[in-house]
């Protein structure tokens, strides 16, 4: 016979507390301990002794099945998810308040619905609210689309055990609360046990979950760090809500590539696709200008060409002194700015610095250094860039300039879309000859810097 009781758990280190504490005598970290439910079981009746239910098997003896992707009706949702929806994923989606996340999930279980049964469980807003977006967004009233306005986990679990939906939508599991614990919503107690339990009747029932999840000020999504370790897929909704467009991105799938990247424009009749993203984080510059690079970034299999755009200016005091970037790492500006003037001659400490990736984009890997620096110097002499050159590489502290992957995708690409000229590193040459598109190779900081001064000639 099992008997319930309550611990206590460090959210910080993971120790366990028989009683609440207000400081940890593990980590000493303040107000980190949170109630959990747990079972007690006798000997008698041992969750832990001995059975036959399990068995083992070799992976020889293990039957693979393939695997049906089934399609959300967004082509941009379905690269970000790789390729589509898998019978009993649980996918966790995070995104600043507004940013479209219930509208792209809307959207999607609209058109799942004239196929599947699907339910949408909204603990935020009323379900005529629901009712009334859907029809700004003109979506189709004659389809299986359930709506459910509850926040009591047992409840919406009986209401999936009734209905027997294929796929569920959760917004948001900060607001879904568990009567077997003590603490509020949204505690990360609350949101660990929901989100675990959600997963199991996800994985027993076989059915597709969806949660939404909250973000914290640091662009993380509110919780413990283990909900993102439970469920299968996370992806991260971003844009500028002065802009209108948004863009998707993985950052964990077992079922597909992560870092994969969808993009969207946000329109009064909810989220549409946009096949060709580097449209949108291009400028249609007439006439060359200062400061302007295009680079070949990679997300995942997909290859985007985005303009990072540098202003350099004279600092009349040193300890007012800014440099500030936009889309790119802070820390990663500071070394191509350290490299500049170690290996290139040109001292920046004197000046204001502003970097910005166009489109509201952002780039992470090393690969942008070499786009960043012709930027920086573009700006700092005032002399533009070819309108139709474009760059990629890493930049060494020694001064090296490194290869990046699939250097062969980003030319291709680069190609397509008209750019004729390409500034790489040397490693990344081609090996057969791409029409129309000059390569200039270069292999260190000095070669960059001797290319561009042939611009104004």
């Amino acid at each position: 016979m099992a008997k319930s009781k309550s611990i206590y758990v460090c959210s910080q280190c993971g120790t366990t507390s028989l009683k609440w504490q207000g400081k940890c005598s593990s980590c000493n970290s303040w107000n980190s301990f949170d109630e959990k439910p747990v079972e007690i079981f006798d000997n008698s009746s041992s969750k832990y002794s001995w059975s036959l239910t399990s068995s083992v098997k070799t992976l020889s003896e293990v039957e693979a099945k393939d695997v049906i992707r089934i399609s959300t009706g967004l082509s941009e949702f379905d690269r970000a998810l790789g390729g589509g929806l898998i019978i009993g994923s649980v996918i966790l989606i995070g995104g600043d308040p507004g940013i479209g996340k219930s509208t792209l999930l809307l959207q999607s279980l609209s058109f799942l619905s004239s196929q599947y049964n699907v339910l949408y469980v909204t603990g935020e807003e009323s379900v005529e609210q629901i009712a009334l977006r859907a029809r700004r967004l003109n979506l189709s009233s004659d389809n299986n689309l359930k709506l459910l306005a509850e926040i009591n986990l047992t409840q919406i679990i009986n209401i999936i055990n009734l209905h027997n939906p294929l796929i569920v939508v959760i917004d948001s599991i900060q607001t879904i609360y568990s009567d077997e614990l003590h603490s509020s919503p949204g505690s990360l107690s609350q949101v660990k046990d929901c989100a675990s339990k959600l997963t199991r009747v996800a994985k027993e029932a076989g059915i597709i979950v969806f949660m939404v999840g909250h973000l914290t000020k640091d662009g993380t999504i509110a919780g413990p760090r283990v909900l993102e370790h439970m469920v299968d897929t996370v992806l991260y909704f971003e844009g500028d809500q002065n802009s209108s467009f948004r863009l998707i991105r993985s950052f964990k799938n077992r079922f597909g590539a992560v870092n994969e990247l969808g993009a969207f424009a946000m329109t009064d009749k909810g989220l549409r696709c946009v096949s060709n993203p580097s449209a949108l984080f291009l400028s249609n510059h007439i006439n060359q200008v200062p400061g302007s690079c295009i680079m070949a970034t990679q997300e995942g299999s997909r290859t985007l060409l985005v303009e990072i755009q540098a202003l350099v200016n004279k600092s009349y005091s040193l300890s007012t002194r800014k440099i500030l970037s936009v889309g790119l790492d802070s820390n990663r500006l500071s070394m191509v700015l350290a490299i500049l003037y170690k290996h290139g001659g040109f001292p920046t400490f004197d000046k204001d610095i502003f970097v910005n990736v166009v489109g509201g984009v952002k780039i992470s890997e090393p690969a942008s250094d070499l786009a960043v620096l012709l930027a920086i110097v573009s700006s700092l002499l005032n002399l533009p860039i070819p309108l139709k050159l474009f760059a990629f590489g890493e930049i060494g502290l020694s001064g090296e300039i490194r290869p990046a992957i699939k250097g062969q995708e980003r030319l291709k690409e680069a190609s397509k879309l008209g750019f004729r000229t390409a500034l790489i590193p040397t490693q990344n040459a081609p090996k057969e000859i791409i029409s129309d598109l000059k390569i200039i190779k270069v292999s260190s900081v000095s070669e960059v810097i001797g290319v561009i001064n042939t611009f104004n000639k």
